[in-house]
C-alpha cells in the first residue's frame, strides 16, 4: 500500500491577502499530500499595504503542539518553514528540524525581505538567526534581497548579472550544503524565474516577466516548488513547475483582479498545477 506522504508546515495565517498558509494549505493537499500546520501567528491580513491588522503571537502554543506530536510518534515527510516573527520561531524551528526532520526534505523559505530591504520588525540579529537555520535546510529557497542579505553582499537590484548570481548560489550552498533555488532572478527586462544550484551547479528557469508585482507569489512558488520535489521531479524540473504555475496565476489574476497586494488567485489554477505535476 502507497503512503501518502505528510507535511509540517510552520508558517502564519494571514486571513485576508493570499500568502503563508493560506496559499499552502490548499496547494499541497490539492497535490495530494496531507499538510499539518503548525501556525507562528495569526493576522487578519498580511502586513504589506493593509493598514490596521490584528496579530496574535502564536510562538506560546509552539513547543506544546510539537510536544503532543512527539507523544504519539508523529512523523513527516517533509518540513516546510515560511515567516517566522521572532528569534524565539527562529529557536524553535531549529528544534523541531532535530526532532522531526532527520528522515524528512526540510525546505526553508527565509522570508525576511524584498526588494532590497528587511521588512518591518527585522534586523541584522534576525538575519544572522536566520543563517543559522538555513544550514538546516535541504532546500533553500530565498529571494534576491533574502540571498544578498544571508551572505552579506550588496544588493543586486532587480536586473543582475549571471556571474553575481552565480557567486550567491555558491555562498548560500556553502550555508546549507543541499539545493539552493533563487527566486527573482532576472538579467534583461523581458525575462525573469530562478537560479537553481545544486552539487556545485547552477542552471536556469526562466518566464516572461509581467510587469506587475502580486504579494504572496513567493510562498505559491515555494508551494509548488516542494509539490515537486516530493513527487521525485529533479531541482530543475521542480523549479521550471513553480516559475510556469506562478506565471499561469499571475496571468489569470491580471484577467480576474486589479488588486496586487490581495495577492494572486491561485485557486483557478490549481489545474494548472496538477497537470504540471502530472496528475491529470
Amino acid at each position: 500500500m502507497q503512503k501518502q506522504k505528510k507535511i509540517a508546515a510552520i508558517n502564519d495565517i494571514s486571513c485576508i491577502g493570499k500568502c503563508s498558509l493560506t496559499v499552502a494549505l490548499p496547494l499541497l493537499s490539492a497535490a495530494g499530500f496531507e499538510v499539518c500546520p503548525l501556525p507562528t501567528a495569526l493576522l487578519s491580513t498580511h502586513t504589506g499595504d493593509f493598514k490596521g491588522y490584528t496579530f496574535m503571537d502564536l510562538t506560546a502554543q509552539l513547543s506544546p503542539i510539537a510536544n503532543h506530536w512527539k507523544s504519539f510518534g508523529a512523523s513527516f515527510d517533509a518540513v516546510y518553514s515560511g515567516y517566522l516573527g521572532s528569534y524565539k520561531q527562529l529557536e524553535f524551528t531549529e528544534s523541531f528540524i532535530d526532532d522531526f526532520g532527520k528522515n524528512a526534505l526540510t525546505l526553508v523559505d527565509p522570508v525576511m525581505a524584498d526588494h532590497g530591504r528587511l521588512y518591518a520588525g527585522f534586523d541584522m540579529n534576525f538575519v544572522k538567526g536566520m543563517k543559522a537555520l538555513c544550514e538546516k535546510a535541504d532546500v533553500l529557497v530565498p529571494n534576491i534581497t533574502e540571498a544578498c542579505f544571508l551572505t552579506d553582499t550588496p544588493y543586486l537590484g532587480e536586473i543582475q548579472n549571471k556571474k553575481d548570481i552565480e557567486t550567491l548560489c555558491e555562498k548560500l550552498c556553502a550555508i546549507c550544503g543541499g539545493t539552493v533555488v533563487i527566486t527573482g532572478v532576472s538579467f534583461d527586462a523581458e525575462k525573469m524565474g530562478a537560479a537553481v544550484c545544486f552539487n556545485g551547479k547552477t542552471e536556469y528557469v526562466f518566464s516572461d516577466k509581467l510587469d506587475i508585482v502580486y504579494h504572496g507569489t513567493g510562498d505559491v512558488f515555494a508551494s509548488a516548488l516542494l509539490a515537486a520535489l516530493l513527487r521525485d521531479f529533479s531541482s530543475e524540473d521542480a523549479a521550471r513547475v513553480a516559475v510556469d504555475f506562478v506565471c499561469e496565476c499571475i496571468k489569470q489574476t491580471i484577467k480576474t483582479s486589479g488588486r496586487s497586494h490581495y495577492g494572486v488567485n491561485f485557486e483557478l489554477c490549481i489545474k494548472k498545477l496538477l497537470e504540471l505535476l502530472k496528475i491529470v
